[in-house]
């Protein structure tokens, strides 16, 4: 008789069924050969520092640092109760080994997810029955039939996983040494009052100084004004194109420079000196792994975060209609040719545009050298008759991703044109670009729309007449806020993308990084993103992550700033995956964490005067004070509230504000934006393009916002591009 050992009870389910196992016990499945068991994830867990020390149950500053001299682990306490232990995983837990212990039980096979965390939840359960049986490795990507009898005929030793398991008790013991102690002296040292702690941790930290940089960048970004001139040319069949005048750039500082040009181009005759007509390829974007998901999911559709997509894939993964999600790679590996091309087959065969699908071995799909532990997420051959909405969302997404990589690559036709003026010596020419889609390609499987700029036929050395020129005024705008998107990116490689140069989609941000070197894994990521949020560091602004006050003085004050550094961060995680592949011991790595902590106590210990929270100022703690501008009529800051710009004068009387849903711009439909204040309080007034008049028609005006004369109120101005003369 062989004992399964399964992560959970849905994955012990699709075990009994692929080998026929049918009764079902109180706890597990038995069959004539098998016996099918589940855990809920781990069912123990690290002791507490006061089970190994009575004196750590009070937090004293003197107690610490406190590091084990050996970890030990107990059954799963009761969320609800931290003093109880949980009693159904403690039945679950005696259930796993009265198993063991039977006599008809001559090997265990541990089925937990093959990963660190899989494998420590498997190993902690089945050596924790001190049993002397052989143990086995069942290694999956997928829990369907069919790779369950593939799995059970390529079992492996339990004992070749030592290294997963020295990576996952490394993760695990480094994240309880970091978190208990710095939380622990961080919250007696650095907050006023009690109810809360101040959460420290080597992936939380990081994270959040990302975020932080992010916010700063925008607060201290200047808009600048610039210029540009556009020329529309008409050709001898009356038809006509636009060109943006262009020397070393189209942006121009200076606006009575481009005004003299303007002159001098007013009607005028120009020459096409120059037509390059260029077909050029679109390849579709790599395939999803964890974190490319999340990020084309948050981004794509309102609603959804990187956590909901990720217990969404999980879900989906359990119902064995996708592989593994928790992977990092982009890639499948080069034995699954033909299991994919049955994949592909399948999902394929009622398409209207199946006769365009062609299945070959790509080596933009099948790469070993792009595959870290688990291929990237693809549909398994299992077609879903019922999805929820979400798994819907989820899974169309990954079988998309999967068959545009066998249908045609988008092409598409690019025409430059550059046209000079006769007669001037102007030191520029005119540059104007078109495209137009030739073949649709993989962009047909989700009705991609490509923009098409089309010129009308244009002849190189032909004269073309100017009709008309407009010179338009913009202002440089700051850099965007994090989405969950974004930050996945830089979580992934610590900031250190390297361009992808096989496809020109957005999100095929793989580069070829440094393996192993992240922000945490994408497994645990989206876990991050929510504890940030949870304990109040950072704030969700529909799609857009910022910091909040607390956030902020944590990042600006903390003293141990290695705990922000990303490459200390990277590091750390950089050895975890190098234990797991054997190139480094544990002992090394957990001393070189020992000794950080240590250092990092004796610091926080020896800081003084500072205070990062007050629980009485809490409810205060979550609302960004950023500053806008100078104030126009006080010349105090302007700084941002939930409503609008307001001066922080006000106490003493100042009323100047800018509200953000102004009932003037209103009626063009549009409302104050922060570039747009910012600009107003720097330069007096705003060009502000897509203002609706009341027959809905489009236009662009510069708008100031001016105190009335006798007056403590202001109101609205508006000029067009250019005052009269």
């Amino acid at each position: 008789m062989k004992l399964f050992v399964a992560e959970k009870p849905s994955v012990a389910k699709n075990i009994a069924d692929a080998l026929n196992v049918k009764q079902k016990r109180d706890g597990y499945y038995e069959g004539a050969n098998y016996l099918v068991t589940w855990a809920f994830g781990h069912l123990l867990e690290l002791y507490d520092a006061k089970d190994y020390d009575e004196k750590m149950a009070s937090w004293k500053i003197d107690n610490f640092p406190f590091i084990p001299s050996a970890f030990q682990y107990k059954v799963k306490t009761n969320p609800r109760n931290r003093h109880r232990r949980d009693t159904g995983v403690a039945k679950q837990l005696k259930t796993i080994h009265s198993l063991i212990r039977r006599r008809d039980v001559e090997s265990i096979i541990s089925a937990c997810d093959y990963d660190r965390e899989g494998q420590l939840i498997g190993d902690s359960i089945i050596y924790n029955s001190k049993t002397k049986k052989p143990v086995y490795r069942l290694l999956l990507n997928e829990w369907t039939p069919k790779e369950i009898e593939r799995g059970m005929e390529n079992l492996r030793p339990n004992t070749e996983m030592k290294p997963l398991l020295d990576a996952g008790l490394s993760r695990q013991w480094t994240d309880w040494i970091i978190g208990i102690n710095l939380t622990s002296v961080s919250t007696l040292k650095f907050q006023k009052g009690k109810g809360k702690v101040l959460n420290i941790g080597r992936v939380l930290l990081p994270t959040l100084k990302i975020i932080y940089d992010r916010d700063l960048e925008i607060e201290q970004f200047k808009p600048k004004a610039y210029f540009k001139l556009v020329a529309t040319f008409e050709t001898q069949a009356k038809q006509t194109y636009q060109g943006v005048y262009t020397e070393e750039s189209d942006k121009f500082p200076v606006q009575s420079m481009l005004e003299e040009i303007e002159n001098k181009v007013k009607n005028g005759q120009a020459i096409v000196i120059d037509k390059q007509v260029e077909r050029k390829k679109e390849f579709p974007p790599f395939l999803f792994n964890l974190s490319h998901l999340q990020g084309y999911i948050t981004n794509k559709f309102k609603g959804w975060t990187s956590d909901k997509v990720l217990k969404t894939a999980q879900s989906l993964y359990e119902k064995k209609y996708i592989t593994y999600p928790r992977t990092s790679s982009t890639a499948l590996e080069e034995s699954l040719v033909s299991k994919t091309a049955e994949v592909v087959a399948v999902h394929t065969k009622d398409l209207p545009y199946k006769q365009e699908v062609n299945f070959y071995k790509s080596k933009r799909v099948f790469n070993n050298a792009k595959v870290d532990g688990h291929s990237a997420i693809i549909p398994t051959y299992l077609v879903p008759k019922r999805l929820s909405v979400d798994e819907q969302t989820v899974y169309t997404a990954i079988k998309n991703r999967l068959i545009m990589q066998f249908m045609p690559v988008a092409e598409y036709e690019e025409t430059e044109v550059k046209t000079k003026l006769v007669d001037e010596s102007l030191k520029g020419i005119f540059y104007s670009k078109g495209k137009v889609q030739i073949n649709e390609g993989w962009k047909k499987v989700e009705h991609m729309q490509s923009k098409e700029v089309r010129l009308p036929p244009i002849e190189l050395n032909a004269t073309v007449h100017v009709v008309e020129t407009a010179l338009s005024s913009h202002m440089t705008k700051p850099p965007k806020k994090h989405t969950e998107r974004t930050l996945l990116r830089v979580m992934e490689s610590c900031g250190k993308r390297v361009k992808e140069n096989e496809s020109q989609e957005d999100d095929s941000f793989l580069g070829e990084i440094l393996q192993g070197y992240s922000i945490g894994t994408p497994a645990t990521r989206a876990e991050t993103i929510k504890k940030l949020i949870d304990v109040g560091y950072i704030k969700r602004e529909q799609k857009a992550l910022t910091c909040t006050s607390l956030g902020r003085k944590l990042v600006a004050t903390f003293p141990i700033k290695q705990l922000f550094d990303l490459n200390f961060t990277g590091r750390l995680e950089k050895s975890l995956f190098d234990i797991e592949k054997s190139r480094i011991a544990k002992k090394s790595y957990l001393d070189e964490v020992y000794m950080f902590t240590k250092q990092a106590v004796e610091t926080i210990k020896q800081t003084k005067g500072l205070t990062i929270r007050e629980m009485s100022d809490s409810a205060k703690s979550t609302v960004t004070k950023e500053v806008i501008g100078k104030c126009p009529v006080c010349g105090h800051r302007v700084i941002e509230g939930s409503k609008g710009f307001g001066c922080s004068n006000w106490k003493n009387g100042c009323s100047f504000v800018l509200w953000k849903h102004d009932k003037f711009l209103a009626t063009m439909k549009k409302r104050v934006t922060k570039t747009m204040a910012k600009t107003l309080l720097a330069n007096g007034s705003a060009y502000v393009k897509g203002l609706t008049n009341k027959q809905g028609k489009k236009f662009n005006a510069y708008l100031s916002y001016l105190k009335k004369t006798d007056s403590k109120y202001f109101s609205w101005e508006m000029r067009f591009e250019k005052d009269d003369d």
